[in-house]
This record gives structure tokens, sequence and C-alpha cells, in this order.
């Protein structure tokens, strides 16, 4: 499942360059699909569905506190043995979302997708 922050955050920004995905952005900052992976041209994420450029910049999912795009979290699969945000979140703020339920085959998946070769 991908990661989600939760209102606990204190926006320490510790999470942020730790995502090999670059799905962590600070609270009201747009996002892109580009940012960070190679992707290019028109792309459709695997859980919104969302299919629009990769260098569209996109509304801000929080205005106040960090926040994690889903379509891009893998959870560090393919990269590292634990999602790294959760690792050194000095709050712990940093949690699975119940409401997005991923299989590790499926995270590999959306990696490969964001990671082409």
């Amino acid at each position: 499942m991908a990661i989600k922050i939760t209102d606990e955050c204190i926006n320490c920004g510790a999470c942020e360059p730790e995502c090999p995905n670059n799905a962590i952005y600070e609270g009201g900052a747009e996002w892109k699909f580009s940012d960070g992976t190679s992707i290019t041209g028109r792309y459709t994420g695997f859980n919104s569905k969302l299919s629009l450029d990769a260098d569209q910049e996109n509304e801000p999912e929080d205005m106040d506190i960090y926040y994690i795009v889903a379509d891009k979290c893998t959870e560090c699969k393919g990269f590292h043995d634990e999602p790294q945000c959760a690792a050194v979140c000095p709050v712990d703020c940093c949690l699975p979302n119940e409401e997005i339920v991923e299989s590790e085959k499926f995270l590999l998946k959306k990696k490969d997708s964001l990671h082409i070769i």
C-alpha cells in the first residue's frame, strides 16, 4: 500500500530527499509525474488512473504539511527494504495508507513504470 503523511507532520522535511520516486512534496507545492522519474509524455497513474502530460503541474494534495502522491509511491520497493520516509521521520507520521492497498508485485510494476531503463 502507499504511504501517507498524517496531520502529526512537523514539516521538518526529512522525508522528502529520501524518496527514490520523488513522491513527497512540501505542503502547497505543485507536483508532476516527471519529478524524479524518467517519465516523458502522457502518463496514466496506477492508483488514480489520472492521465496527463508528465510535465504538467498538478494542484498540491495538501497546503499545510508534506504529502505523498500515491501514484508515485512504491513504498521504496525495488530500492530499499523499507519505506525510507518512515525510517527517517522523527514523529512517525509516515504510515501505510489503508485506503490504497497494493501488493509487492503491483508496487514493483509501478516502480518500473516510473523509472524506464
